[in-house]
Parts: structure tokens; sequence; C-alpha cells
């Protein structure tokens, strides 16, 4: 229960993500996705007098759960901030490459989708936001009443995976003209008409909302930013844990874990007369991608799309 509203959050894969964490007592760790703090606590009840945790989100409420945890625990920090500028903050706390451990659980919690006013989900009616940090960037409803149909598509079909992005795109951009658009309700039923094809048991907007939330929040920029900071942050034999709950983010992590792990050596021709060292692997991936348990699944249901992989720092 978060400190702030009514809305439950149960932590995907809690015991699994922190065990691959390998939590040493007098470690230095980072929670990239605080959220309402599931993982912070238990990584907290592992560590030592001398451990230490820093926290990092864009959500304001996820804040306030911080703080709340930090004065109960001085060996918790909470940053608002995005994880793609860990290594900033890091350095700038003369942490740099000592980093032990890093937590990145990718994705919106349940709070942010259950709570209407967010704007994340179009399941109850709200306000067209989608930001996880409100008092920043652009909102959706400012994205939708201002972008060229082209571009509204290819938020639709390159983040949301939606095959009808082009037509829904253009029937969003038919209704601004006559009326913006400010709620989640009122776009999803545009959607929902503007779908020829819909999939059974997923509601025909359920794509393009995906779409705008992640082009919106810059999550997948973030993700890109945030891997590499995270490897640069770590000590030698650190590790990362990711974990993703849609193949867009599942890709970006599997590759950038793939190429690490084979070494730059991978990409060059056979033959080639260059020493081996500087081509050496970077990470080792830890195990195979693991999901959810059955006993999880049928306590959380929304744990069905999570993804954990896991990787040591080598060099």
């Amino acid at each position: 229960m978060t400190i702030d509203s009514g809305f439950n959050h149960i932590t995907v894969l809690l015991d699994e993500a922190v065990e691959a964490l390998a939590v040493r007592a007098d470690g230095c760790y980072l929670d990239g996705t605080f959220g309402r703090g599931g993982h912070s606590r238990l990584i907290l009840r592992h560590l030592g007098p001398d451990g230490r945790l820093l926290g990092f989100d864009k959500d304001p409420q996820a804040i306030a759960n911080g703080q709340a945890l930090a004065a109960e625990d001085g060996r918790f920090v909470i940053v608002q901030r995005s994880f793609a500028e860990l290594g900033e903050e890091v350095a700038a706390r003369g942490l740099a490459g000592k980093v032990n451990g890093i937590l990145l659980d990718l994705g919106v919690s349940s709070p942010q989708l259950d709570d209407p006013e967010r704007g994340f989900s179009f399941m109850n009616d709200g306000p067209l936001d989608m930001r996880m940090d409100p008092s920043r960037g652009v909102s959706a409803a400012e994205f939708i009443a201002t972008a060229p149909a082209e571009e509204i598509a290819r938020v639709f079909k390159e983040y949301g995976e939606e095959r009808f992005a082009k037509r829904m795109a253009n029937a969003v951009v038919a209704r601004r003209e006559i009326t913006p658009f400010t709620r989640t309700a009122d776009l999803a039923e545009v959607l929902k008409v503007a779908n020829p094809a819909w999939e059974k048991g997923k509601n025909p907007a359920t794509r393009a909302f995906q779409g705008l939330r992640i082009h919106v929040n810059n999550e997948l920029g973030d993700l890109e930013a945030g891997l590499q900071a995270a490897l640069d942050t770590l000590e030698i034999g650190g590790r990362l844990v990711v974990i993703s709950f849609h193949s867009l983010e599942d890709r970006i992590v599997k590759l950038f874990m793939r190429k690490l792990a084979k070494g730059e050596a991978d990409n060059l021709p056979r033959n080639l007369p260059v020493q081996h060292k500087p081509f050496e692997p970077k990470i080792k991936v830890h195990g195979k991608a693991q999901f959810a348990s059955e006993a999880e699944l049928k306590a959380n249901p929304r744990s069905r799309s999570a993804v954990m992989r896991v990787a040591e720092k080598l060099r």
C-alpha cells in the first residue's frame, strides 16, 4: 500500500530480483525504479549498518514514498531523476565504479495504472496525461493535439506495435479538428472505432495507449541510456538486474547484454590480425531469462509479461 493513495502495488519477481543482486552486507546498491519501494525494502533487509542504497524515480508519489523510507532508514536516499541520469548522480556522490549492484524494474506501477487521475489507462476515465513526472515534458493530450498524423502513426506503430496505426492516427487528427482530446475515455473511444480488427480479450485502444505512454516518457531512450550508465557505474563483479514488461524493452536489454557478453571481436571479420585482449567480453550473463512462477501469476496476473535478465560486469 502506498502512503498517499488507496492503490495497491505488488512487486514483481521480488525475491528473485534481490537474490540475483547477490547483496553484500556492506555493499552499495541502486534501485533505478523505486516505485513503491518493494525491492528497496528487501535490499535494505539484506544490508548491514555500513550498506547503502540509492533510489531513483521520476514519479512524485514514488518520491513521497521514498522520502518516508529515507526518514525511517538512514542507509537509504531517494533522488527524483530518471535512471538514465544515474551516472551523473553517482559521479556527484563519488560512487562511480564503486556500486555493487543495480536493479531496473521497468514500465509503470499498478498505482500509476489504477489511478485515473494519472491518465495512463482507459479502464477508468481521467485526464489524458501519462507523464511519470507531471511537472516535466509534454503530456499525451498536448502531443495528440499538435503532432502531425504521420508522427502519431509512428508512435502507435513503433512503440505500440499497432498494425492499424495510420488509420487510427488519421481518426485522431480528424476528430481533434472538431474537439480537442482531454480525457482518456474520449481518446479510447475514437481509437476503438478506428480499429477494424479487435483482438479477443484486448481493448482495441491498448496498443496505441502503450505507444503514447512510451513516447511521452521516452521510456526506450531512457532504457538505452540507463543500461550504459549502469554498466559504467558498476564495480568489477557488480550485478545488473533488469525486469522488462514488454517485448520492446526486453529486446533492448537482451541485445545490450548479448553484445557485451560476446565481446567486440564478435563483430569483426574472421582471421583479422588483432590482439584478443581489447575485445574480451565486458559482462557475463547469468542464466537464462527468468519469468514469474505459477504461484506469482495466480497472485498477480500483471506479472505474466515480466522477464528478468541478469549480468555481471567483468571489466
